[in-house]
């Protein structure tokens, strides 16, 4: 009788057909392993799902290998800081908007006035030089510089920096006082910012939007 090396005494059609039989078990074996290892979800898997639904199905994954393509770096822009930050934190509510006069000498409100109350902290507007503190009109001021030609200004302020110091944005200047003409609450603090000669809204450069009024037109049709 005809026999296999490895299966003495076994028939040579029986010994073929175990081997084709172990053969074909390894065969789906391997087969189904990467299958079952891509869809397959591990216990403590499942715990991060419940607890964080935008989890991944398996950790260790990413968009692309799950088959999400990632979001273009293009549109991953980061939000511009304003040209300004706001002189009291929290962002104040604006008791009295800006209004530029028309003429130089002209009637206006050359600023914002925001809500206070006394002995809250002035924090500068941007980064630097202290140019002024003192009395202007009986009224305690403070001005910077700042670069790009701006300048702002703050009152009533108790100042707590000297002229000629160099501060940076969120700095303490110094601390509100009560009594600003027109508030009509415990205190106010008047922000008032040029560019050269010009006063312009200091919301503007917060990024939010003032209030605006429709000047008279004096032109013909």
């Amino acid at each position: 009788m005809e026999s296999i090396s490895g299966f003495r005494g076994w028939p040579a059609s029986r010994g073929w057909g175990v081997i084709a039989l172990v053969t074909a078990v390894f065969a789906g074996v391997f087969a189904a392993a990467p299958a079952g290892a891509a869809g397959s979800v591990r216990p403590q898997d499942e715990a991060v799902r419940a607890a964080r639904p935008d989890a991944p199905a398996a950790l260790g994954t990413t968009p692309a290998a799950r088959g999400r393509p990632l979001p273009p770096r293009g549109n991953r822009r980061a939000v511009p800081q304003a040209r300004l930050s706001w002189p009291l934190s929290p962002v104040p509510v604006v008791t009295k908007y800006f209004d530029a006069p028309e003429t130089p000498y002209g009637a206006g409100h050359r600023g914002v006035d925001l809500a206070a109350v006394p002995g809250q902290d002035v924090l500068a507007a941007d980064a630097g030089v202290v140019v002024f503190a003192g009395l202007v009109a009986g009224r305690p001021v403070i001005s910077v510089d700042h670069d790009g030609g701006l300048r702002t200004t703050y009152e009533p302020v108790e100042p707590k920096v000297p002229v000629g110091e160099q501060v940076y944005r969120g700095q303490v200047l110094g601390s509100v006082l009560a009594g600003h003409p027109g508030c009509a609450i415990a205190a106010c603090l008047h922000w008032g910012v040029r560019r050269g000669d010009e006063y312009v809204d200091p919301l503007a450069l917060t990024g939010e939007v003032g209030e605006f009024r429709l000047k008279p037109w004096g032109g013909g049709p």
